[in-house]
């Protein structure tokens, strides 16, 4: 029979009938068992990694500053490279100086449109070499603040400064207190 009239009552399921309804509840119940289990597995899973993420930070984090405490005070040497990273004489390097006054004077304003700038100096941090020699290691990038930058050729002290540089290091007696040996 394929269709009902609402005026006919349904039989009795047939004993093969309500077993396979009870196979097939059971079935959805297990399944529905195990969602639950793989659910709980996932979320387990995700707040170990999550704890183990957090534990991995917090030990970078306590080494970055053993880190930075123990490198507080370093002595970077900064030898004067032109562009072909060949060490040249200190003077080339045309860095702000300070001066009696608190203020500072540099090698001063060459625009560069003009053309025929000649080379290009800079320094290399933490390099080695002689003047005439190419600068092995070390790199262009700036030390922190708190380092103290000597010339790897005189052996002088380097004066940070250039645009919103305070002078804080200078005293009015003409003096410098910016040598940190």
């Amino acid at each position: 029979m394929s269709f009902q009239d609402e005026s006919t009552t349904p039989r009795e399921p047939t004993l093969a009938e309500r077993r396979a309804r009870q196979q097939a509840e059971r079935r959805e119940r297990e399944e529905a068992s195990a969602r639950v289990l793989e659910a709980q597995a996932k979320n387990k899973k995700r707040k170990r990694i999550l704890i183990g993420t957090g534990v991995t930070v917090g030990v970078v984090a306590v080494i970055a500053i053993g880190y930075a405490i123990a490198n507080a005070g370093d002595d970077v040497e900064a030898r004067c490279v032109d562009d072909n990273n060949v060490v040249v004489d200190d003077s080339n390097c045309a860095t702000p100086a300070n001066t009696a006054s608190g203020g500072y004077y540099g090698g001063g304003l060459y625009p560069i449109f003009i053309g025929g700038g000649g080379r290009q100096y800079h320094y290399n941090y933490g390099g080695a070499g002689n003047v005439g020699q190419v600068a092995s290691g070390g790199s262009t990038v700036v030390p922190k603040d708190s380092a103290t930058v000597k010339s790897g050729t005189s052996g002088k002290t380097i004066s940070r400064g250039g645009l919103g540089v305070s002078s804080k290091g200078s005293s009015s007696s003409g003096g410098s207190s910016s040598s940190g040996s």
